[in-house]
C-alpha cells in the first residue's frame, strides 16, 4: 500500500483498480481510491478489500494519469467556426486529456491584456469538459502588461520570432524579446516561444510539399533556438521551445542545459509519428499536414525520438491548431499550417512508442507529468495521493483505424485518417467523475 490516508473515514467516492496502473514508479497493479475529487490512496494490492460508492475493475485494461496538453488552440472567441471550447474539450476527454492550456491566439482578442483574457474565460465558462487554462502572449507594445497578465492567473507567455500567421499576434524583434524576457524574468514567469528564425524562411515556391519542406529549414529553427538560449542565458528568464521539429536542435538545448541554462522544449505526436515520405504518398493535396514547422524526414524523425528517450524534449503536446475545411484547400503554399489531433495524441504516440521499445510509463512521463511540471499544475499528471482523479482507463493493445466522422473535433480533418493506430481510451474520469459529455471542467489559474 502507499499513501493511505489513515485519518480519513474508510469509505471512498470510486476505487479503480488495475492490473496494469501506471504510477511514478513505473507500471504495477494497484487499487486507486477517490474522495471528494482527489487520490485518497493507491494500493499496491489490486485486491484490496475497500469500500467505496462505486468501483471498476479494468483488469489487464491500463490506468493512466489524465494527460495534461500545454498546447491546443481554442480558438475561441472570435474563431470559434475553427474550433471552440465545448468541441475542443469533448475532444480532449475522448482522448485522455483531462487538463489543457489554451493558446493565445487565435482567438480574438488575443490573450495579450488582462481584459482579453478575462474576455477568454468567458467564454470558456460552462462549455469545458476538461479543466482549462490560459497562456499570455507577448507581442510588440504590451510588456507593461505581462506582469498584470501574470498575477491574473496565466501561466507563461507565448510569442513568436517569425509571423505567427495572424496579423494581431506580431512576432517580436530581438529588442523586444530581450525586454520581453527581462520583464518576465523579473516577477519569474515562463516565456514559451515559437522558434524560426525569419531570416531562414523563403516562399514555399510552386506549393508542393518539397518546396514548403525547404522554405522552412532545419537551420530556421537551430538559429532561433540559439538565440532563445542566448537570452535566457542573458536574462536568467525560464524558457520554453514549443513543438520542436529539427533534431538539429537537440545539440545546442542539450549544451545549454549542461550549463544550467534554464530552458526546455517540447515536440508534437505528428513529428514522432508521420514523415515528409506520408506527405508524398498522401492523397493530393494532403495539407491536412502541412504545419509550422514542418513534418521532416523519416531519419529527422528517429533523432526526436532519441531526444526524447534522452530527456533533452520533456513534453509531448498536440499543437492542435484546427481551422475550417476551406483554409485547408488549396496547397502548401496556402492553406493553413496546423494538424488536428487533440483526440488522437495518445495513441498516435503509443503506437509509434510501443514500436520503439518504450512504455506506457515512459508515455504517461512526457504526456503527463512533463507537461503538469512545465506549467506547474502540482496536483495534475501523476496517479499519486492529494493530486486530482484525472484517470484514463486505456486499453494499451486494441487496434483501431481513425475514422474522422468518430472525431469530437469540430471538423474532421486530420493527417491520421484511416491510419491504423494501437491503444483506445476506454473511460475518462475528472477528479473522479466520468467526462462523459457534461461539461464539467474547472478554470485552472497559475
Amino acid at each position: 500500500m502507499s499513501g493511505h490516508d489513515d485519518a480519513a473515514p474508510d469509505r471512498y467516492d470510486l476505487v479503480v483498480r488495475s492490473r496494469r496502473a501506471v504510477l511514478p514508479d513505473g507500471e504495477r497493479p494497484a487499487a486507486v481510491a477517490v474522495r471528494d475529487g482527489r487520490i485518497a490512496a493507491v494500493h499496491h494490492d489490486p485486491g484490496a478489500r475497500l469500500a467505496a460508492a462505486a468501483e471498476v475493475d479494468l483488469g489487464d485494461v491500463a490506468l493512466l494519469p489524465g494527460l495534461v496538453d500545454t498546447h491546443v488552440h481554442v480558438n475561441e472567441p472570435g474563431r470559434t467556426e475553427w474550433e471552440g471550447f465545448a468541441t475542443a474539450t469533448r475532444a480532449a476527454a475522448a482522448g485522455g486529456v483531462t487538463t489543457l492550456i489554451d493558446m493565445p491566439l487565435n482567438s480574438l482578442p488575443p490573450t495579450t491584456t488582462p481584459s482579453a483574457l478575462a474576455v477568454k474565460r468567458a467564454a470558456a465558462l460552462g462549455r469545458c469538459h476538461v479543466d482549462v487554462g490560459f497562456w499570455g502572449g507577448a507581442v510588440p507594445g504590451n510588456t507593461a502588461e505581462l506582469r498584470a497578465l501574470h498575477e491574473a492567473g496565466v501561466f507563461g507567455f507565448k510569442c513568436f520570432t517569425s509571423d505567427s500567421g495572424v496579423p494581431e499576434f506580431p512576432p517580436l524583434p530581438p529588442d523586444g524579446m530581450r525586454a520581453a524576457f527581462r520583464e518576465i524574468a523579473a516577477f519569474g514567469g515562463l516565456v514559451i516561444v515559437h522558434a524560426e528564425d525569419p531570416a531562414e524562411l523563403t516562399a514555399p515556391g510552386d506549393g508542393g510539399y518539397p518546396a514548403f519542406l525547404r522554405s522552412r529549414p532545419p537551420s530556421a529553427e537551430r538559429r532561433a533556438v540559439e538565440r532563445v538560449v542566448a537570452l535566457a542565458e542573458e536574462t536568467g528568464v525560464r524558457a520554453h521551445i514549443l513543438h520542436l521539429s529539427a533534431s538539429d536542435c537537440l545539440e545546442p538545448l542539450a549544451e545549454a542545459r549542461s550549463r544550467g541554462v534554464p530552458v526546455t522544449a517540447e515536440t508534437c505526436p505528428h513529428y514522432l509519428t508521420l514523415s515528409a515520405g506520408d506527405v508524398a504518398t498522401a492523397p493530393a493535396p494532403a495539407t491536412a499536414y502541412k504545419c509550422c514547422p514542418p513534418i521532416r524526414d523519416a531519419a529527422n524523425r528517429e533523432e526526436l525520438w532519441r531526444g526524447l528517450a534522452g530527456g533533452v524534449i520533456s513534453c509531448v503536446v498536440t499543437d492542435h491548431s484546427p481551422c475550417t475545411p476551406e483554409l485547408k484547400r488549396g496547397d502548401f503554399a496556402t492553406a493553413w499550417g496546423g494538424v488536428s489531433s487533440l483526440q488522437l495524441g495518445l495513441p498516435a504516440v503509443w503506437t509509434a512508442a510501443r514500436a520503439r521499445g518504450h512504455g506506457l510509463a515512459d508515455v504517461a512521463r512526457w504526456m503527463a507529468e512533463g507537461p503538469a511540471a512545465l506549467a506547474g499544475l502540482q496536483g495534475k499528471g501523476r496517479i499519486a495521493v492529494g493530486n486530482d482523479a484525472d484517470l484514463v482507463a486505456f486499453a494499451a493493445d486494441e487496434t483501431f483505424a481513425v475514422d474522422p466522422a468518430a472525431l469530437h473535433h469540430r471538423h474532421p480533418v486530420t493527417p491520421y485518417a484511416g491510419r491504423a493506430l494501437t491503444g483506445a481510451v476506454r473511460t475518462t474520469w475528472l477528479r473522479g467523475e466520468i467526462a462523459d459529455g457534461t461539461p464539467s471542467g474547472s478554470p485552472l489559474r497559475r
